[in-house]
């Protein structure tokens, strides 16, 4: 009996080991799923095929083709027959104005993408695919042409929004929300460039926020998606198939795609598409102020500890800004309870904001921060009421600012005259820069004046030195000027030279 009984023990110390390590499998295995629960979400990776998304939207892509009626010798118009250029152009167009009827008119075309946004006819495309059109037709993909018309466009976008009337609803996509996009996320771009029906391209997201300096309020999406002559004003597709891009831009030397193009992100576009849909125009915000950078040598002229905001270079007399206290020198680092980090955020956020509203402004102020209520104007009316100012020397005084590289002199009726500077203009002219030296490091050249010196107005050259050296003995690299070039304000900080 007590035989039997070892027995069974030594069979139950035998299997420890392999239970034990069963378990611990078991943990570690558990262990493993929880972490991959645990763990962030990654992209997607790429779909087997795209056919089925391709499928699904391709019918609400549409092609837009334009023809604009021209005379002959018009902008736009080449003499047909001879090539751009050739020596005989004069001639054959003498040749054709002494023809009975002078230059006849002649229609140019040109092709464009598209896409439907409501089964009721609205389609989305670029302004300059319509731009100046006297006739837009569009073509579906079951061969079905209808005549557009334009229910409103904005070149600062470069988005615009067309009316067809159907006799039965059309198939249509859907608006995405952009600014959940993320680099390397998948995209699909489908065009209709010449009318032989819909083409596919895939890629990913390269880059966003992009700037290419294409209009005030650039925050382009890049992507390698091919998008070639033709696909302009067509759709980016996320996975989901919503558009989160109106196709508009490539930068290519040859015409062709080389991988970089550029969408109108879907936050930008749906704003101003619902303008263009309700009012035929948009309806911006405006401020009232010319803004600039803030750079680290500004910053640290300031005494701000981060280069962040958009400095007020300028204040608009009238305007919203001036009423409601905003100084040129403030630096707008909230609007509205959203953050300014770079002055090309801040147009976007202002023109966003409804009119009429009052806005809560943030603004640093001599290293303090002050809030001002704003009432934002409306920036169409402003451009409307926004006309050229006319421009009128300079007995030099020669006293130099040698630590900035320049020569500073008078402002009186000769100095005014000789550079044809503006009456309302007060400060110091600039007489002579040092090629060599900061000032020209930073553009100032003769003919400038300098209005402020650390956000203090100078009258003669003796204030300037005295204000720079005031800033030298703080310790100050730079200095912050305000400088009217041909009466436009824009903020400098100058480095200080030791001299």
């Amino acid at each position: 009996m007590a035989r039997l009984k070892n027995s069974a023990v030594a069979r139950r110390q035998d299997a420890a080991p392999g239970i034990m390590r069963l378990l611990t499998a078991l943990a570690a295995l558990t262990a493993m799923m929880l972490a991959l629960y645990a763990a962030p979400a990654f992209a997607r990776g790429a779909p087997e095929s795209f056919a089925d998304l391709a499928e699904k939207l391709s019918p609400a892509v549409v092609n837009i083709s334009t023809s604009q009626t021209l005379k002959l010798g018009a902008p736009g118009a080449p003499v047909p027959g001879l090539p751009e250029g050739s020596p005989f152009n004069e001639f054959f167009e003498d040749f054709l104005q002494r023809q009975p009827g002078g230059q006849a008119p002649r229609k140019v075309q040109s092709l464009g993408s598209g896409f439907v946004i409501d089964p009721d006819g609205i389609i989305i495309t670029n302004n300059h695919v319509i731009e100046q059109a006297d006739e837009i037709k569009v073509n579906f993909s079951d061969g079905t042409t209808l005549a557009a018309e334009v229910l409103g466009r904005d070149p600062k976008t470069d988005v615009a929004v067309l009316r067809v009337e159907p006799d039965r609803p059309l198939p249509f996509v859907k608006m995405g929300d952009s600014t959940k996009a993320r680099v390397g996320d998948w995209v699909v771009a489908i065009g209709n460039p010449f009318g032989l029906g819909g083409t596919v391209t895939a890629g990913i997201i390269s880059a966003i926020n992009r700037d290419i300096n294409a209009g005030p309020y650039d925050d382009f999406i890049q992507t390698d998606a091919s998008i070639n002559r033709g696909n302009s004003g067509g759709p980016l597709f996320n996975l989901e198939g919503e558009v989160i891009g109106v196709n508009t831009a490539i930068i290519s030397p040859s015409g062709g795609s080389i991988g970089i193009g550029f969408s109108v992100p879907s936050a930008t576009a749906m704003p101003v598409i619902e303008q263009l849909k309700e009012y035929g125009e948009t309806r911006r915000g405006w401020l009232g102020v010319r803004i600039q950078t803030v750079t680290d040598e500004i910053a640290e002229s300031l005494g701000i500890d981060e280069a962040k905001g958009a400095l007020v270079a300028e204040v608009t007399p009238g305007g919203p800004a001036e009423e409601a206290g905003i100084q040129a020198g403030d630096v707008i680092i909230d609007f509205d309870g959203k953050d300014v980090p770079s002055m090309r955020d801040l147009p976007r956020i202002v023109a966003d904001t409804k009119i009429g509203r009052e806005v809560e402004t943030t603004v640093l102020r001599g290293g303090d921060k002050v809030t001002l209520e704003v009432k934002v104007g409306r920036l169409e009316e402003a451009e409307a009421k926004a006309e050229g100012a006319a421009k009128p020397d300079a007995d030099q005084s020669n006293e130099p600012t040698l630590t900035l590289g320049l020569a500073l002199g008078e402002l009186n009726a000769n100095s005014r005259r000789r550079f044809n500077l503006p009456d309302d203009v007060e400060g110091v002219l600039v007489t002579s820069v040092d090629p060599a030296g900061p000032a020209a490091e930073k553009g100032i050249r003769p003919g400038d004046v300098i209005v402020e010196v650390a956000q203090e107005k100078v009258k003669s050259p003796s204030d300037v030195v005295e204000r720079v050296k005031a800033e030298q003995e703080k310790g100050r690299r730079s200095v912050l000027l305000l400088v009217s070039t041909a009466g436009d304000l824009r903020f400098i900080a100058v480095r200080i030279e030791e001299g």
